[in-house]
């Protein structure tokens, strides 16, 4: 099967199961620069909403994927960057709902949902999981340096007002910093401004894999475990359930694949590989060009080794 541009994964999630990822955005096209973010620092912080990607072209490539492999529990529009900056993500979700009965989710920063036009599209989707771990315009502007104007009361009015209408599944995710809004007090103010949103569940995260600033701090057990509790929330473990997925024949490319939109530790690639029948001398000459590759990071971190792309 030909390589694929816009269609990644299946990708292993707690959250949502086996996830098939769409991606509308190119590579780091962002309207925040987060400090946690898994893929790097932003490269292209812009706030203006495009058709970066023909629609035609990538419902194309996802009939292309499910004509052959429908072994996924979830579609989920995510990928590089922030895809409410795709201006007809609206219709991407209805087209994709009229291929597969799988649910559709998007995963989101919330930055955007102040924007009506956002808030009718996302209407569409069956589960939508906004970013929701700032309380004040410090902590917003700390965790996420966002672009221009975006300001906390904006993204937290947007996101309030969107869940009073959405239908679906709202899943808010919190990711916990240390020193930024990891402490009694930040939790108790966060848990305020959540007691006015209609949400189903709620997540709670630290920076498990290399963020994009090396200082960040992730936040300690003992804060995740009082989060959940103050807030009845779900902790999500540190490592993915079950293993990667790729219809991309050639093993290196099917790696790139991946790890262009989600970074893989050294154990998730060996049990990747391992799924694709490779010999262990086959495994550490893949290893060994990851390696040599130029545009390949390799970021050690909590006691693994991530492999992501520059």
């Amino acid at each position: 099967m030909d390589n694929f541009k816009y269609i990644y994964g299946p990708i292993p999630s707690r959250r949502l199961g086996l996830s098939l990822g769409v991606s509308p955005i190119p590579k780091k096209f962002c309207n925040y620069s987060c400090i946690y973010c898994q893929i790097g620092v932003t490269h292209n912080l812009t706030n203006t909403r495009r058709e970066f990607f023909p629609l035609e072209d990538i419902i194309n490539e996802f009939k292309r994927y499910i004509s052959s492999d429908k072994n996924f529990d979830v579609v989920s529009i995510v990928g590089e960057g922030e895809p409410t900056l795709y201006s007809k993500l609206g219709e991407l979700i209805i087209s994709l709902k009229k291929l597969t009965d799988k649910p559709i989710a998007v995963i989101t920063n919330t930055g955007l949902l102040y924007d009506k036009n956002v808030q009718e599209e996302l209407l569409n989707a069956d589960i939508v999981l906004p970013s929701m771990d700032f309380f004040s315009q410090e902590s917003f502007k700390a965790l996420h340096r966002p672009y221009g104007r975006l300001d906390f009361q904006q993204s937290y009015n947007g996101l309030m007002e969107f869940s009073k209408k959405f239908k679906g599944e709202l899943w808010l995710e919190v990711m916990l910093i240390e020193d930024i809004n990891s402490s009694k007090e930040d939790l108790l103010k966060l848990k305020e401004l959540i007691k006015n949103i209609n949400y189903s569940k709620i997540y709670i995260n630290t920076a498990v894999r290399p963020p994009a600033e090396s200082w960040v701090k992730p936040a300690s057990k003992e804060t995740i475990d009082f989060a959940v509790e103050l807030l009845d929330g779900i902790s999500i473990d540190n490592l993915s359930d079950g293993n990667f997925i790729s219809e991309i024949k050639d093993n290196y490319e099917a790696i790139l694949s991946i790890i262009k939109r989600h970074p893989m530790n050294q154990h998730e690639l060996k049990g990747f590989l391992l799924g694709r029948k490779l010999t262990n001398k086959e495994i550490e000459n893949i290893f060994l060009r990851l390696k040599e590759d130029e545009n390949i990071e390799i970021l050690e971190y909590k006691g693994f080794y991530t492999y992501r792309l520059k």
